[in-house]
């Protein structure tokens, strides 16, 4: 692999591009599946059993509250497709994302609005997730840092990234480590350029933001991203679209750790909002990829011969001219397809990765008026899609679609499997999702319990 330069584009102009395409509709952020869980948890390599959905409550819709959704996804089950358990937690808490513990027996879930973090057991009753403790002094405990947003397991430990603090609700912000017990570990804040604390500053930015974590264990890499801060992500999209100054407060960078002391190393300029980070498994693949939200493009970040890690936009999503607004991607086990979801025209786009410097577009379909999440089986035969972004980001009135949809993929064509309508079913906004599994536990249903499943 040859070292690059870092492509670079300027975000402001397209704070109007976004006015004038998006003004009145909604859009952005989004993780998720099991080709992008942490690799130090025990993987469902066959079939999953359940597909676990943490739902934004909503007001005036059945108890309006935050709910962990279990839905069956085993085809040889009577349920399957239908949802069989919901745990409502209290309140609305602006629920986002969740991961499992290293031994993939707890659930945690983040609130980005009231800083809670909910912790489930999915092992003792896979079929049905108990509310195992509540984390209620998040910000207190790290030192200000506002937003439990990604929810990482390493061994024994939990890592999470912030999305703002409390001093200015900004998106200066830190990564956050606790042990897998629930308890405060630890907070490193990410650089910036009045404190790059002994990173390497290689272009133009070091602004402090935060968004998703992953890691390349044998490369001793960790990554993160960047996005905006809280008094984005809880404002009005239209009234934030409208804002200039709210538009210039997007993060435009990545940053490399060490994964083993926590330290950061280098901050890469990737600009236009890199989300979702996915790392490549195949053992001599050293690479990684995300997708910026605000420019529509997939950025490499790879190894390059002399052994440096780099940064490099290696294709579009879609047109970018039209601000299609790229959320969350998977990537599949073999390395070889990357799936990318729009959030304004509602589809999910295959791109062959083969070759990762040079990604080709091969397949797109659209899902619904809008979707968010993407959730790829191990062997790759099966996607799951749900459709929130924000509470305050999604589109309004008809296109206010929420659901979660099952896919068969046969290597050419999707063809949906089930759909369950959150709205309908008086559920919620469906966000992110994870996958469950009684074979992770050596367990199989009881009879009682296949009959009693279903009965919420």
């Amino acid at each position: 692999m040859n070292q690059t330069n870092l492509t670079k584009r300027p975000v402001n102009r397209l704070a109007a591009a976004m006015l004038t395409a998006l003004l009145g509709a909604a859009a952005l952020p989004s993780s998720a599946d099991e080709t992008c869980a942490s690799p130090y948890m025990p993987r469902i390599t066959g079939q999953e059993d359940f597909v676990y959905i943490w739902t934004l409550g909503v007001e005036g819709l059945g108890d309006e509250q935050d709910k962990l959704v279990t839905v069956d996804v085993n085809p040889k089950s009577a349920h399957y497709g239908k949802v069989v358990a919901s745990l409502s937690v209290g309140g609305r808490n602006e629920a986002h994302h969740s991961d499992f513990t290293d031994d993939r027996k707890y659930l945690w879930a983040g609130g980005l609005d009231t800083n809670k973090i909910f912790v489930f057991d999915v092992h003792s009753d896979p079929a049905k997730p108990r509310l195992h403790k509540v984390i209620t002094d998040f910000v207190a405990k790290s030192g200000g840092v506002v937003g439990p947003h990604s929810l990482y397991a390493l061994p024994g430990r939990m890592l999470i990234t912030g999305l703002s603090n409390s001093k200015d609700h900004g998106g200066r912000t830190a990564v956050v480590e606790y042990n897998s017990a629930g308890e405060y570990m630890a907070t490193r804040w990410v650089p910036t350029d009045s404190d790059l604390q002994g990173a390497v500053k290689t272009g133009q930015f070091a602004d402090g933001y935060n968004y998703d974590v992953r890691a390349l264990p044998r490369r001793n890499l960790l990554l993160t991203s960047s996005f905006t801060g809280w008094s984005n992500y809880m404002m009005d999209f239209g009234k934030m679209l409208g804002d200039a100054e709210a538009m210039k407060r997007f993060g435009n960078t990545m940053v490399q750790w060490n994964l083993h002391t926590l330290q950061p190393q280098k901050v890469f300029d990737v600009p236009g909002a890199p989300l979702e980070i996915r790392c490549a498994w195949g053992s001599n693949h050293n690479y990684c990829f995300t997708s910026t939200a605000l420019t529509s493009k997939i950025w490499l970040i790879y190894e390059d011969d002399q052994g440096q890690w780099q940064a490099k936009a290696v294709a579009d999503i879609g047109d970018p001219a039209k601000i299609p607004l790229p959320v969350d991607i998977s990537i599949a086990s073999d390395d070889k397809t990357l799936w990318v979801n729009t959030f304004m025209d509602g589809k999910t786009r295959a791109f062959d990765i083969s070759d990762p410097f040079n990604p080709k577009q091969v397949f797109e379909q659209k899902i619904g008026a809008q979707v968010n999440m993407v959730s790829s089986s191990w062997d790759g035969k099966r996607l799951y899609y749900t459709s929130s972004l924000l509470a305050n980001w999604d589109k309004k009135g008809a296109d206010n679609e929420q659901f979660l949809k099952g896919y068969a993929w046969d290597g050419k064509s999707l063809k949906q499997q089930f759909a369950i309508d959150f709205t309908g079913e008086k559920l919620g906004r469906a966000h992110q999702m994870r996958f469950g599994a009684y074979s992770l536990y050596n367990r199989q249903p009881s009879p009682a319990a296949s009959a009693e499943t279903g009965k919420l």
